[in-house]
């Protein structure tokens, strides 16, 4: 009896902890200042299934916009924690750029580091969650 009621504790505590999880599927959107100062939007396409995270990024074309969408990799969630990268490729060189985040409600603020000439350029922001 004592073990049955032990494994019954420890789901229901495994379920409760799931429950806490964030839930990042949908699009979040955020502001970022582009390469000529002028701020632009951007929206992040994810998907959870459990603990992994798919999706995609904006695309890296002229100005700094358009052009195919990037899948991202490595994505997880922990909690309220988030993480993922995007990895690109220009001229033959691979760039990777690593999204770090934690949720509250609509919320998710972000830590983006990607590689830059002079070493990795940190950029933050607050990506809010599209209702629709």
């Amino acid at each position: 009896m004592t073990k049955k009621l032990l494994f019954v504790t420890a789901l229901l505590l495994v379920v409760a902890i799931g429950a806490f999880a964030a839930d990042v599927s949908g699009k979040w959107t955020y502001s970022m200042q582009g390469r000529d100062g002028t701020p632009r939007e951007v929206a992040i396409t994810l998907k959870q299934e459990g603990n992994t995270v798919t999706g995609s990024v904006p695309g890296m074309g002229r100005g700094g916009q358009g052009g195919e969408p990037t899948q991202i990799t490595n994505g997880k969630v922990d909690g309220d924690k988030v993480t993922f990268e995007v990895v690109r490729e220009f001229n033959g060189n691979k760039m990777t750029t690593k999204y770090e985040g934690t949720v509250t409600g609509g919320d998710m603020k972000l830590k983006i580091t990607r590689d830059g000439q002079n070493g990795p350029q940190v950029t933050e922001a607050t990506a809010k969650k599209a209702t629709t």
